[in-house]
């Protein structure tokens, strides 16, 4: 189907509603589009990436500020990829775009090994393109289709495979300074967007490279969370919320928090009012330790 439909349901209204509620917040919160930003949406053919558009579409024309989109399609030259389909797509809903061909899928392939996770690769070779695409469009901004759960993913991923506590930020500046990568997506569950998708007929396009890869630790992840989810309602919200709600002196690096020099800081006994007693350890957050920590922020997730 070239176009996505416009379901009319109250049931359809009300996901749409959430949905574009959960983007405009995000945007907000971290100020990802600001008046005269031109947005270079990219698109996968996927749920994700189709839902973003959609919905950063309908913003444009209800936001108070003015903004431009276009999207970004790479062909990655994967057998069977249907070329023609997004260029379709893209002319039906009048959304100006770009398709840029690159075979990274033989790069791939002639790589990594059989049977070994090929996301990590394709990842990097795709972002390198991207941000070549950015610069020569003078896009102000890069916006990914990352969602809510994309986000927790990464948390554990880092956790359980790289020993470190980091996962996608919402809003990032990459390495080189250059490009700021949005994820308006990142207060929506990805049910919700899955939904949505099947609502509006989008014309989605399978990964066949990752997506063929069944036992990839990101799947086992996944499921690791669906199944807390289903036993404990409600954990992903709060795996979420954690995110947004960090107590260094909680933790345990010192390039984040001052612990050599607690002793330094202690109040002997007897001098603090009741109201005293009940400050934390969070008040002798040092304000200037991100000025030492700058090679520890979150490293671009494309």
């Amino acid at each position: 189907m070239v176009g996505a439909q416009q379901p009319t349901s109250n049931s359809f209204k009300k996901l749409q509603g959430f949905l574009r509620a959960r983007v405009g917040q995000a945007i907000r919160d971290y100020r990802m589009i600001e008046e005269g930003d031109r947005v270079m949406v990219c698109l996968s053919g996927g749920k994700d990436s189709h839902t973003l558009l959609d919905i950063l579409r309908h913003l444009q024309r209800s936001a108070p500020i003015h903004f431009d989109l276009f999207a970004v399609n790479l062909d990655q030259k994967q057998p069977g990829f249907p070329a023609h389909v997004l260029p379709e797509y893209f002319d039906a809903i009048g959304v100006p775009y770009r398709i840029v061909e690159q075979d990274t899928y033989s790069t791939v392939k002639r790589v990594i090994p059989e049977g070994k996770t090929m996301c990590g690769l394709c990842s990097r070779l795709r972002r390198g393109i991207l941000y070549r695409v950015a610069a020569e469009e003078g896009a102000t901004k890069i916006a990914l289709g990352h969602h809510r759960d994309d986000l927790i993913e990464t948390l554990f991923l880092n956790l359980f495979h790289g020993g470190t506590l980091k996962a996608m930020p919402p809003k990032l500046l990459t390495d080189d300074r250059r490009h700021v990568v949005i994820r308006p997506l990142a207060y929506c569950p990805e049910k919700d967007i899955a939904r949505y998708a099947r609502y509006r007929q989008f014309p989605i396009i399978p990964c066949t490279l990752c997506g063929s890869q069944a036992n990839l630790q990101r799947a086992q992840i996944k499921q690791m969370i669906q199944d807390w989810e289903q036993q404990w309602p409600g954990r992903t919200d709060s795996l979420f919320r954690s995110l947004q709600n960090v107590a260094p002196s909680q933790l345990a690096d010192p390039n984040l928090f001052n612990f050599q020099d607690l002793e330094d800081r202690r109040i002997p006994d007897g001098t603090l009012s009741e109201d005293d007693l009940g400050s934390s350890l969070e008040d002798q957050f040092d304000p200037t330790a991100h000025l030492a920590i700058e090679p520890l922020l979150p490293q671009p997730n494309a």
